[in-house]
């Protein structure tokens, strides 16, 4: 099926050949950063985790998103997703992609990645989260390949894959469940030392996922032959409506607890983000423009005439994406690192050069992305999906 991605148009290749230079422009920013060290970075001793960790955290629930086509049509047999499965399933392909470029930029050495494999240590939790990581990669690759042949065969997928299927499953839960616990597992860290972090990962992650694919399958609906299908994203749309509801209700029953409680440790980091803190509030016009982004989303999704309009809908994709990734990758780190547990403020700002890298790697997702896309949409094309 790789040969069906050498077929296209001049807008094709330009989109191409535009995010190969875009990559070679971070990769030259990466080997600037593997020449000087991370002090190009913004990150300093009191934050240790900066834009790379942010952005991987928020992929990590891209990825996780996709089961929400995955369990309806392979566990409940809800054939109307069967013309958008392998779409969710390779946006988690790119977006794990993503997530591990991330990891290895954010490694001074890259080559220590690969301490993981030849060292392993079950009792960390990093461990288990690069285990579920490729894994779960490893899955959607091989479920995605052979349904898609499959399809592209006129026949049913064959049985061997069904174990795969159901296994990939409490993979793409455990993959934001682990990442989750790689932040609650410190315990120095108060705004993160949570029960319901796991949860609110969860939730955002049914939230963003969903809505970036509903984007695409806009887009592939107006620029391809292949229409995903009004019913399809319309039931992903009520998904993204509950989602993203949850998750605003988890982060207010978070503020309910600190400011009730009234623990010092736990009401700084909010107040940093929200209000400042002894003059330094770096992060707050961001984050209220994540509850207002949010607030929009609810009300577009959550309204049937909104959501039912393709043009608010859109809208109301693109605000919860970009809602869901201030909050849970700016405002997840800056909040956890600042103050820190010396109660000391040293904000956190990304320098342009990891800026720079950062698209790149973004660059690098959306030529995986295309490419699978691309094959995709030219078997639905040829089977008349």
């Amino acid at each position: 099926m790789l040969e069906l991605t050498f077929k296209g148009g001049k807008a094709y290749y330009g989109w191409i050949l535009a995010l190969l230079a875009t990559i070679g422009v971070g990769f030259a920013l990466y080997l600037w950063q593997l020449s000087f060290g991370l002090g190009i970075t913004g990150m300093s001793r009191d934050v240790s985790w900066g834009f790379y960790i942010a952005n991987f955290t928020y992929l990590v629930g891209v990825a996780a998103g996709g089961v929400m086509v995955v369990l309806p049509y392979y566990l409940h047999d809800y054939k109307a997703y069967g013309r958008i499965t392998v779409l969710g399933e390779y946006l988690a392909i790119a977006a794990i992609v993503m997530c591990l470029t991330f990891i290895i930029v954010d490694l001074g050495q890259p080559m220590r990645a690969f301490n993981v494999l030849l060292y392993p240590t079950p009792n960390s939790v990093l461990f288990w989260d690069a285990i579920v990581l490729n894994t779960y990669m490893l899955l959607n690759l091989v479920i995605g390949w052979n349904v898609l042949e499959a399809e592209r065969n006129g026949v049913h997928y064959q049985k061997w894959l069904k174990p795969f299927i159901i296994i990939s499953i409490p993979f793409a839960v455990s993959i934001h469940t682990v990442t989750a616990f790689l932040y609650c597992g410190m315990p120095g860290r108060h705004f993160w030392l949570t029960a319901i972090l796991a949860p609110r990962f969860l939730a955002s992650a049914f939230a963003a996922g969903p809505s970036l694919l509903i984007v695409l399958c806009l887009f592939i609906r107006k620029f391809t032959n292949f229409d995903p299908g009004k019913e399809q994203i319309q039931s992903l749309a009520k998904t993204v409506a509950y989602a993203i509801c949850i998750n605003v209700f988890f982060f207010l029953c978070e503020v309910f607890v600190a400011f009730y409680s009234n623990i010092p440790a736990h009401m700084d980091h909010i107040k940093y983000l929200f209000v400042g803190l002894h003059g330094h509030g770096v992060m707050v016009p961001w984050m209220w423009a994540s509850m207002i982004l949010m607030a929009v989303g609810i009300l577009l999704t959550v309204n049937p005439s909104t959501r039912k309009n393709e043009g608010t809908l859109l809208v109301a994709c693109l605000v919860i994406i970009a809602g869901t990734w201030i909050d849970k990758a700016l405002g997840m780190i800056a909040g956890g690192f600042v103050p820190n547990p010396l109660h000391e403020i040293n904000e956190y700002v990304p320098t342009l050069p990891e800026i720079g890298i950062a698209i790149g790697i973004y660059a690098l997702g959306a030529l995986v992305l295309t490419i699978f896309y691309k094959m995709a949409v030219s078997v639905k094309e040829e089977v008349g999906a």
